[in-house]
């Protein structure tokens, strides 16, 4: 098989992620699920999905549409890389084991079909926050702990952002 029909591959839609995982979890895998928009991969971004992969055995990304990043208001130009391409950079690493890209303003409908054995995030969110109005809040949380798993926060790589990098690259 071609290392392009193995990245494609990774790349999953909604409707047959839970089918996918079925399989992993008949063998007791241990589900991961993060999610982001990974807009211009860096170091911090590798650092952060290597220790979340290191959680489990299978590490699932929910991947921000393009439509859903511009929702986000991070800048005007955001997401400098499309959908596609972002979905394709994740795919190339070796920690992570399927892509599901989602439109929502959170993942939760996502995480409602990955039923992850545990919910990872950034530090910059609070694993024990209840308040959905809360911008530490981590959506999907409460349905991961009402099935048993574990909600994760994972430090954060200092010194690496995309806004930062950005900022770097305008001078």
């Amino acid at each position: 098989m071609s290392y392009n029909t193995k990245l494609a591959k990774k790349i999953v839609s909604a409707e047959n992620i839970s089918r996918e995982l079925n399989l992993e979890r008949f063998y007791d895998k241990k589900i991961v699920f993060t999610n982001g928009c990974f807009d211009i991969l860096h170091r911090g971004h590798v650092e952060y999905l290597t220790k979340a992969r290191d959680l489990g055995n299978v590490l699932v990304v929910g991947l921000n549409t393009d439509a859903s990043v511009k929702r986000q208001n991070k800048s005007p130009e955001r997401p400098i890389n499309t959908q596609e391409t972002r979905a394709i950079i994740l795919a190339a690493l070796e920690c992570v084991d399927y892509i599901v890209l989602f439109d929502e303003d959170t993942p939760l409908e996502l995480i409602k079909l990955v039923q992850p054995d545990v919910l990872a995030k950034g530090a910059d969110y609070d694993a024990n926050e209840t308040d959905k109005a809360s911008k530490k809040y981590i959506a999907g949380s409460d349905i991961v702990k009402a099935k048993g798993g574990s909600v994760i926060t994972i430090d954060l790589s200092e010194g690496f952002s995309t806004t930062s990098l950005i900022q770097k690259l305008k001078g």
